[in-house]
């Protein structure tokens, strides 16, 4: 049934894109069924060769109509002789080494099969980041983007206030772990509280509401990492604002609008508190032993294939016997035969123990890069709201990139889809950032001054 679904849904790609040929102005539905999907993405997805009892960071060749979308907006960019280029920046440049650097480990894996999901996967992402660049280079329509994730977030917390009411300890949303969705929650937080900074509640009403549905959201789910990262990331969207990215005289506005903001939070945290105590109080030592645990797992294995790892995407095998990489961390002496591990609480140590050191390098250095990008960016588009925007994204990927030092969570398809939109939206910021912020003040480009 899944591959009839599959064949129909490829099937109106042609169709979809010689309407949105047609007219241009169509595409921003397309972005907003992007967005749409990926709160639905378990049922919007299907995976060939499927293995869900695989505790890996991927599972199967997945198919998702995110990917049939974003195939749909690269044949109308080119029809409209946009002319995508493979590879339109540094960033970009950076994630195709990065993906070359992680091949050499299909030598060392137990089973390419499951190095190939993961190597779609990622060749997916960067599609996907080709159709958002491809879009906003088209029709420049970046505000649709942001209103698309707007929604996105609303529904997000209608969700998580549904099981709230529900009885539900920790909601996780439209992800599928809590943890994912925190981590979710510190770029859309960051981002709409920079917007709410600049614009105020009568500006920007959706992107109020939104800031308020992220920062609730991320509460609410009693992650730990939450309640250390949120501050952090808004004090780091308060300093950038107030030093580069408002307007003269927008620092008395820029208190005024905050000063609401930390009073609402501080009563919220002193309501949340006792139950904020207790999540610190009640957790399990187990957890923290068993990520001590797994990163020491994930040494050996960097150990023995510095170079090019275990094989991408084949933890899941081995830190299983036949394999002695547990043993020999010292984790599970005794366990049993039919006992099946997890996976290393940190992207990082992932990374390097199944790619190797030099994959591992090079994925840091495009980390580093989009954040700084996003700081520089709030320096050359300041005074207007692409200065908010910039500010935001580096408050949220700077909190994104902390928790990942606990977290697997960017190898996850949500995550990372969400962090290519991102990425897409800086690389496009930084191409036309001086005509960008000279059309604030004098009109929108044109076809013929872009």
């Amino acid at each position: 049934m899944k591959y009839a679904v599959f064949a129909i849904a490829a099937l109106g790609v042609p169709p979809l894109a010689f309407l949105l040929y047609l007219n241009r102005r169509w595409m921003r539905y397309v972005i907003w069924g992007m967005v749409a999907a990926l709160c639905l993405y378990q049922g919007t997805a299907i995976n060939f060769w499927s293995f869900e009892e695989y505790r890996g960071s991927a599972r199967g060749m997945e198919v998702s109509v995110v990917y049939l979308f974003a195939v749909t907006l690269l044949i109308v960019a080119t029809l409209r002789r946009t002319r995508p280029r493979l590879v339109p920046s540094a960033g970009a440049g950076l994630y195709l080494l990065y993906f070359l650097l992680c091949l050499p480990s299909w030598g060392a894996a137990a089973d390419t099969l499951f190095c190939w999901m993961e190597t779609w996967k990622m060749a997916m992402m960067y599609l996907t980041y080709l159709a958002v660049l491809a879009y906003l280079e088209t029709t420049d329509d970046l505000k649709s983007v942001l209103r698309a994730f707007a929604g996105f977030c609303i529904w997000n917390f209608f969700l998580i206030l549904r099981a709230h009411f529900s009885g539900v300890y920790q909601p996780h949303g439209v992800f599928p772990h809590q943890n994912s969705m925190v981590m979710a929650m510190h770029l859309f937080g960051s981002l709409f509280f920079a917007f709410y900074l600049a614009k105020g509640v009568r500006g920007g009403r959706l992107e109020a509401v939104a800031f308020v549905a992220a920062a609730a959201a991320a509460v609410r789910s009693y992650s730990r990492a939450a309640i250390m990262l949120m501050p952090l990331s808004y004090a780091l969207v308060l300093v950038l604002l107030w030093w580069k990215g408002m307007p003269r005289g927008g620092g008395l506005r820029l208190v005024r609008r905050f000063t609401p903001v930390a009073l609402a939070g501080a009563i919220g945290f002193a309501v949340m508190l006792p139950r904020i105590i207790e999540r610190f109080q009640t957790a399990p030592e187990a957890s923290k032993t068993t990520r001590v645990e797994l990163a020491n797992c994930a040494w050996e294995m960097i150990k023995d294939e510095p170079w090019r790892g275990i094989g991408i995407n084949n933890w899941g095998i081995k830190i299983n016997p036949p394999y002695d990489y547990a043993e020999r961390a010292g984790r599970h002496p005794n366990r049993d035969a039919d006992f099946r591990d997890g996976i290393v609480e940190t992207v990082y140590l992932l990374v390097g123990a199944e790619c190797g050191i030099p994959a591992l390098v090079c994925m840091m250095l495009w980390f580093v890069h989009y954040l700084v990008l996003a700081v520089r960016l709030v320096w050359r588009c300041a005074g207007t709201w692409y200065a908010c925007l910039a500010a935001g994204l580096a408050g949220g990927l700077t909190a994104c990139y902390l928790q990942s030092c606990l977290e697997w969570v960017l190898r996850q398809q949500v995550n990372l889809l969400i962090l290519m939109f991102f990425f897409a939206i800086l690389d496009y910021l930084n191409a036309h950032a001086a005509q960008l912020t000279a059309a604030e003040r004098t009109g929108p480009r044109t076809e013929n001054n872009r």
